[in-house]
């Protein structure tokens, strides 16, 4: 669960401003209405990032994961230290599957992605309300940009 590999060339330009751990921890913070990790530590050394609290829920853990990665001059994101209530919760003691993230290539529509993960365009809704801290429009996806796909029932 520990290491995401991202495209370090594309996504949004916060770092070498200034702080580049409070750029990215910023980052995460406001995309969500509350507050989604407690205790979050975030560590930029390099290209690599290092994520560590509690977060709420495990969607909560990989967006976070997605948040982080999807920052120009990012390409791994370290998330062994950052985890889920669930994954520490005695009742829940299991392990928790893997996330399934896709980067998007050019050409690439939500459509399209919906039908190759899910033999069905017309849910692709369920993959912007997975990422929609990420995607603020669905119209509006770039190549190297990192999503989850959901499971769905």
């Amino acid at each position: 669960m520990g290491f995401f590999d991202f495209v370090k060339n594309a996504g949004k330009k916060l770092l070498g401003k200034g702080d580049d751990n409070a750029a990215i921890q910023k980052e995460i913070e406001e995309s969500f209405e509350e507050v989604p990790v407690q205790g979050l530590v975030v560590e930029v050394d390099g290209h690599k990032v290092t994520l560590a609290g509690v977060a709420s829920c495990n969607d909560t853990r990989e967006k976070c994961i997605l948040i982080a990665g999807n920052v120009e001059g990012v390409e791994q994101v370290s998330a062994d230290q950052l985890v889920s209530v669930e994954q520490i919760s005695e009742e829940n003691s299991r392990d928790v599957p893997e996330p399934t993230f896709y980067t998007i290539k050019k050409g690439d529509t939500l459509w399209k992605i919906a039908s190759h993960f899910y033999k069905d365009g017309s849910k692709y809704p369920a993959i912007v309300e997975a990422n929609i801290e990420v995607i603020k429009d669905p119209d509006l996806i770039y190549p190297g940009q990192a999503i989850r796909i959901p499971d769905i029932a």
